[in-house]
């Protein structure tokens, strides 16, 4: 059976419109339609007269009007099938996509996600701010979480998925975007993207407000302050900024008492590879140790580090000495390079979890 799930605020002139076009669209699957109500309109009792009339119809109203994504929450709670679906009721979500969605799940994929950005698609119906709003939040989720990043439009409300997508996990969402949690904290091995176009809004008002954007920034934080994977990038970036400090400070140190411009890169590169690696170390790859000593650790470190400081050293020489770059500018771009070289070692090579055999079975991270 599949569960979809609307969640509705004031949406009187709605949801009898999306709960017939969706019993069309499903007239020959087995479906229930869970709304979950916040209006304070007379929208509760158009539900409870469409529920007493379907049984394919439940809907629970919720006095205090505690948000859309609590509202999807609630919705799963309840939700009794297999396969659920979430959509807006204001029909700019199209019912008839649900069809197609189905039988992407049926063909073998956990997540189906309408996308409004493939050939095919269309965001037609959002206004020019909207659009612009939309952009930057789907930009900010793609280059805050990795999981987020292959899909094209993962701040959609339209999806449906396998319930054991979301099994035993804590579902915290803030705000009005409820399918980036599920992307980057579910259980799921395979996602499809079909095209839709998103209608315009016939009746009612939308829900867009500044509140509901700084909600989505501050859910967005919370997920890769959960995700190491997410924050690992973030921490090390932190790291390498104070690295780099360090580094420039010690090199204008050097320079200014007149070593030459190689030596002081090196000494200044080297007082920086130290104060990395104990940062790293302590902070960004702390739960990668393992069963690793700290000296091999240290000593790969110290390898790799040292190949990212013949990279700086060697691009520093080469802007200096064949472009007669200024020494600052020149040293940067060194620490720059090497930089991308110590990050790559490090996640690859130097604090790599490896897998491990346990009573014959090997294991892995």
């Amino acid at each position: 059976m599949i569960s979809i799930i609307v969640p509705t605020y004031n949406e009187r002139n709605n949801v009898t419109k999306v709960a017939k076009a969706i019993k069309w669209a499903l007239r020959d699957h087995e479906y229930e339609i869970i709304f979950v109500d916040d209006s304070t309109d007379e929208t509760e009792e158009i539900l409870q007269q469409m529920a007493q009339a379907n049984p394919r119809i439940r809907c629970e109203h919720r006095a205090n009007n505690r948000g859309l994504g609590a509202a999807v929450l609630r919705g799963f709670e309840l939700a009794r099938g297999d396969v659920v679906a979430v959509m807006d009721a204001d029909m700019q979500h199209p019912p008839e996509m649900l069809l197609p969605m189905f039988a992407q799940i049926q063909a073998g994929h956990d997540v189906v996600i309408p996308s409004r950005f493939i050939p095919g698609g269309s965001d037609g119906g959002l206004s020019l701010p909207r659009k612009v709003i939309s952009g930057i939040a789907r930009t900010m989720a793609k280059a805050a979480l990795k999981r987020v990043r292959l899909s094209s439009d993962p701040t959609s409300g339209y999806f449906m998925f396998r319930r054991d997508v979301i099994e035993g996990i804590s579902l915290r969402p803030i705000g009005w975007k409820i399918l980036i949690e599920i992307l980057a904290r579910g259980h799921y091995a395979r996602v499809a993207e079909i095209p839709y176009a998103f209608a315009p809004r016939a009746t009612g008002q939308s829900k867009m407000s500044l509140k509901e954007q700084w909600n989505f920034t501050r859910h967005l934080a919370h997920l890769v302050a959960e995700s190491p994977d997410d924050r690992r990038i973030y921490v090390f970036a932190c790291v390498g900024i104070s690295g780099v400090l360090l580094n420039s400070l010690v090199y204008i140190l050097l320079v200014t008492l007149g070593l030459p411009p190689e030596t002081s890169g090196f000494l200044s590169a080297l007082a920086a590879m130290i104060s990395n690696f104990a940062l790293n170390d302590g902070v960004t790859w702390r739960e990668s140790h393992g069963r690793e000593a700290w000296l091999t650790r240290a000593c790969k470190y110290a390898l790799a580090s040292g190949v990212g400081v013949v990279l700086d050293v060697g691009v520093l020489s080469a802007l200096v000495r064949v472009l007669d770059a200024n020494l600052i500018l020149a040293n940067l771009v060194g620490i720059g390079a090497a930089t991308a070289w110590n990050f790559a070692a490090s996640s690859l090579w130097v604090w790599k979890k490896r897998a491990r055999m346990v009573s014959g079975v090997r294991e892995i991270p």
